[in-house]
């Protein structure tokens, strides 16, 4: 009674409770709902208007870009046709050495914009007299000057004639300062010549002209796109021509501010304005200063590459400031409507309050109690009718349950019958060749779970050899099943008479590589046993080493080579070891279920006492002796349940000398 009296006594705080904490939830996620809808609008917006801002900056820069590297270009093709027509003219025709000076000084003052031209002849190609003959013009100030024809100097190795004699065809050079001209930044334009000697096109010399950058870094210089937009010129190595920051002209390259700064995004644009490419693309603060986008485009004529940046704050500064005014707008609007939806659901739930009271007593068992009835045809009537219909669904979840009952036992029956397919892999008929008498061999899998992730194989390769092996998969169950019948598969398949035990696990590691996307492998120890001569060729990849029992009893291990496991790494190699066997020997091939199977204390079966077990075995026959290790395993496990596969196999060779014991 007094606990009927608390309870009723706190009822109108809880209920109170319960209408606020249900009405912030209704509030809260219907607010968190409109949000997802608004924030979805508003960042698809803002999306679309980013996309649009940078396809016109694209644009523009593209045009300013293109515009700006084919006035460059015009100019550049006007200041080639100079040498070309000079070069031309000396292969039609001998000039003097007056009409050659005053060819050149023609070609610089109908030129304003060339600072210097040379001719430069191979050795005695001018002048037998002469080896080396090369005429240089160039401007100082208001004048022109002649500088000596006859030099001493080798130019033949320079490279603005090195390279225009090995290309064939004309280039422009590196920009470099021109200390002698002013420390002015010049490029040079070279162009090769050919006389006709005997009906062969024989190279005579190089037609140079200086040119001064100074003209093309105004140029750069006058573009100007939003506040502090820029552009910078590059040449075909990436050193910087023209930039806004003096201190990188001619002093450092793309190449060596993204090797500074570890940045490789800014390598691979550099590397593709080399190259000659196009495109717009994003740069980080290494270059700028500042995240910004850059158009580029080449300079065809001299692999050059012409760059217009424009800072990203700049571009988005508008869009920025609209996003702000929608974020407040927006956070405004959410907090009026938190508020009107807290109201409304208030007045809402509360017969849900007391729908809550009755059903609290339905949950403590007593199903006869009744609702109240609901007089409004919405959710809540429903929910009323819901809690009515209780019992039969609780009757339906009962049926439910015991049909998922059926279906686990179905599966479990399942794998019983995929634990039967496992074993039809594995050879079981014993003795397997009751026609050869050189030798006996028996073996046995027992799976920890239903299927298990161990192997054991034999067949005849001809009529003298046998081939046998044993394996271990990583992992259990079900996926160490498929990859031991699919490494069985392949070891049986590849096995022939004509190959190596090592042959035969590197064709088998090579195929379970293969798109082994969960990196399973497999440990697996294989032989071939000539049974005529009692020679053992084996190899092993990663198993535990097999035990040889001589024919007085002596156990001992068989020296193997430590190999890698199966399916990790596609391109390893195997060795094959060989050893002889005697009459009488046998040979105890096992997986590692069988000396690491723990009792109640943990303990390990061990290497040790797999070989006291052996030492004390005295039969020769191959059933016997995996029998009797595996009895002796079990002894020793006691009521633990077996936590790993146990796998035995056991070859007796008999050669002529000893009994047969097929008949056990």
């Amino acid at each position: 009674m007094t606990s009927q009296i608390l309870t009723n006594s706190m009822s109108p705080a809880w209920m109170i409770s319960a209408k606020k904490s249900l009405a912030f939830k209704i509030a809260s996620r219907t607010l968190l709902g409109t949000a997802c809808i608004f924030f979805a609008v508003f960042f698809y917006n803002y999306t679309i208007s980013r996309q649009t801002v940078l396809k016109t900056v694209e644009d523009n820069t593209r045009y300013l870009t293109l515009s700006t590297v084919h006035k460059i270009e015009n100019t550049l093709l006007g200041i080639e046709k100079v040498p070309l027509y000079l070069a031309a003219s000396l292969e039609s025709q001998v000039y003097t050495r007056d009409i050659l000076l005053k060819g050149i000084e023609n070609v610089l003052n109908t030129n304003p914009e060339i600072y210097g031209a040379m001719v430069a002849f191979e050795p005695f190609s001018f002048d037998p007299q002469s080896r080396y003959y090369a005429p240089y013009i160039c401007r100082k100030g208001d004048q022109l000057q002649s500088y000596d024809a006859e030099t001493t100097f080798n130019y033949s190795f320079w490279d603005w004639y090195l390279i225009p004699r090995e290309l064939g065809g004309p280039i422009w050079s590196e920009p470099y300062f021109d200390t002698e001209g002013g420390n002015i930044v010049m490029t040079t334009f070279s162009a090769p010549f050919y006389r006709k000697i005997h009906d062969d096109k024989v190279f005579s010399g190089v037609v140079t002209a200086d040119l001064s950058l100074k003209w093309l870094k105004n140029i750069i210089s006058e573009i100007k796109i939003y506040q502090s937009g820029y552009a910078f010129l590059i040449s075909q190595t990436g050193v910087f021509v023209s930039h806004p920051n003096k201190d990188l002209i001619m002093n450092d390259s793309i190449f060596s501010i993204a090797e500074a700064t570890g940045d490789m995004e800014l390598r691979t644009i550099g590397r593709n304005m080399i190259h000659g490419k196009e495109g717009f693309v994003p740069l980080n603060h290494n270059l700028t200063g500042k995240i910004s986008r850059m158009y580029y485009a080449p300079l065809q004529s001299t692999g050059w590459s012409v760059g217009v940046v424009v800072p990203e704050d700049e571009l988005f500064a508008a869009l920025k400031s609209l996003t702000l005014e929608l974020v407040l707008i927006g956070a405004v609007g959410f907090t009026m409507l938190f508020l009107v939806i807290v109201f409304i659901s208030g007045k809402m739930i509360r017969p849900i309050s007391v729908l809550a009271d009755k059903t609290a007593e339905i949950a403590k068992g007593n199903l006869d109690i009744d609702l109240p009835v609901s007089k409004s045809n919405d959710e809540i009537g429903d929910l009323t009718t819901s809690f009515e219909n209780m019992r039969s669904a609780l009757k339906e979840y009962i049926f439910d349950l015991k049909e998922t009952t059926a279906i686990k036992e179905r599966i479990e029956s399942e794998l019983k019958v995929a634990h039967t397919i496992q074993m039809s892999f594995l050879p079981k008929h014993f003795p397997p060749f009751p026609e050869k008498q050189e030798f006996d061999i028996y073996a046995t899998l027992i799976p920890a779970r239903e299927v298990g992730g161990d192997l054991y194989d034999f067949f005849l390769l001809d009529d003298k050899h046998l081939f046998f092996s044993i394996g271990d998969v990583s992992g259990k169950g079900v996926p160490a099943a498929l990859f031991m019948a699919v490494t069985k598969t392949l070891m049986k398949g590849i096995a022939t008479e004509n190959l190596t035990p090592s042959d035969i696990l590197e064709r088998t590691n090579r195929e379970l590589c293969v798109d082994n996307d969960t990196m399973m492998f497999c440990t697996v120890f294989c032989c071939i046993l000539n049974f005529e001569t009692g020679e053992l060729a084996y190899s092993n990849a990663g198993h535990n080493p097999p035990l040889i029992i001589s024919a007085e009893h002596k156990p001992e291990w068989l020296k193997v080579a430590p190999e890698v496991m199966l399916g990790v790494m596609e391109d390893i190699g195997y060795k094959t070891q060989l050893t002889t066997l005697e009459p009488g020997a046998s040979l105890i091939l096992y997986t590692d279920g069988v000396t690491e199977a723990m009792d109640h204390e943990n303990k390990l079966y061990s290497n040790d006492r797999l070989i006291q077990m052996l030492e004390m075995e005295k039969s020769d026959c191959a059933q016997e002796l995996v029998e009797n290790i595996i009895l002796s395993v079990r002894e020793f496990v006691g009521a633990v349940a077996q936590s790993d596969d146990i796998t035995v196999l056991a070859l007796t060779f008999k050669g002529d000398s000893h009994p047969d014991c097929s008949s056990l």
